[in-house]
């Protein structure tokens, strides 16, 4: 049975919002980051986040010490760039561009799909992020191939990207980036850190996130053994209970949680996609953030 606790009566100040995006992302928080970021506390040592996707709660934050973390290889190769070597990040989306921009769009947008499902990679994936239908990445779940065929929206210009390029790193500077398991990502915490989980929606079609398998049961065992030790959890949960057609009562374990509380993330991403781009006015989406402390 979920907890009910109600918000306090002072919610703290928002911090100003940053929502200029480096990568698409299905599920991405972006919009309404600086409302979970409002919420984690100012006093931590060093700030996880073990489903890292596409940054924006982290961006919002912008950690003075952090670990981001994915399990999905050639997302945290775009990260580790950003860090590491932000002009090699430029480049791959340059020649990408540039290639897309001369020819057959649809083709060249198919060859570099094609390429990439053959030997995935960052270079490739970052180019599909930006360019493909609805931003939705969706990989089939028999072979994880990556399906979602060309968007019909303009694609960003290079030195358009180049700019939140240099935007991004400013505000990831104080951060890592590593391909883990969230578990091995969450047992590096120690007492005094905080983790933000924004995990895949427990009702979730599995052709999302990379097509990587996830129990909830799993993340609310390990979310567990951080707060016995002094660490700090916030997770995203879905706040509707629903997902598609299907009502959904994720069972909570009893004490885990001190509070709860739901933010607003505007309209579904995915919704979107699957009613070919038409807005869906009664298909609002909202999360429940709930707190360890």
């Amino acid at each position: 049975m979920a907890i009910e606790i109600p918000v306090p009566a002072v919610a703290p100040a928002l911090p100003k919002p940053f929502k200029t995006q480096l990568l698409k992302w299905v599920g991405n928080k972006q919009r309404f980051a600086h409302e979970i970021v409002a919420h984690l506390p100012k006093d931590y040592g060093t700030y996880f986040e073990p489903f890292l996707g596409a940054g924006g709660v982290m961006a919002n934050l912008q950690p003075h010490r952090a670990l981001g973390s994915d399990i999905y290889p050639p997302l945290v190769e775009i990260w580790q760039a950003l860090r590491e070597d932000p002009a090699r990040l430029n480049a791959w989306y340059q020649s990408r561009y540039d290639r897309f921009m001369t020819g057959d769009r649809v083709a060249t947008y198919e060859a570099i799909k094609a390429r990439y499902n053959d030997t995935p990679n960052g270079a490739d994936f970052l180019f599909l992020c930006r360019a493909c239908y609805g931003g939705v990445v969706r990989f089939r779940r028999k072979d994880g191939y990556m399906s979602t065929p060309c968007g019909s929206h303009p694609v960003m210009k290079p030195h358009k990207f180049a700019e939140r390029v240099e935007m991004w790193r400013a505000r990831m500077k104080g951060a890592s980036f590593a391909c883990l398991d969230y578990r091995s990502a969450m047992a590096q915490a120690r007492a005094g850190d905080v983790i933000y989980c924004d995990p895949p929606y427990a009702h979730s079609q599995t052709i999302l996130y990379g097509a990587q398998a996830f129990r909830l049961e799993e993340l609310f065992a390990a979310i567990a053994a951080c707060k016995a030790r002094g660490v700090r959890v916030a997770l995203s949960i879905d706040g509707t209970k629903k997902s598609g057609d299907i009502y959904c009562d994720i069972a909570i374990p009893e004490g885990l949680f001190e509070r709860e509380i739901l933010v607003n993330m505007g309209q579904s991403m995915l919704k979107r996609f699957q009613m070919s781009g038409q807005r869906m006015e009664s298909e609002a989406v909202r999360d429940r953030l709930l707190l360890t402390y």
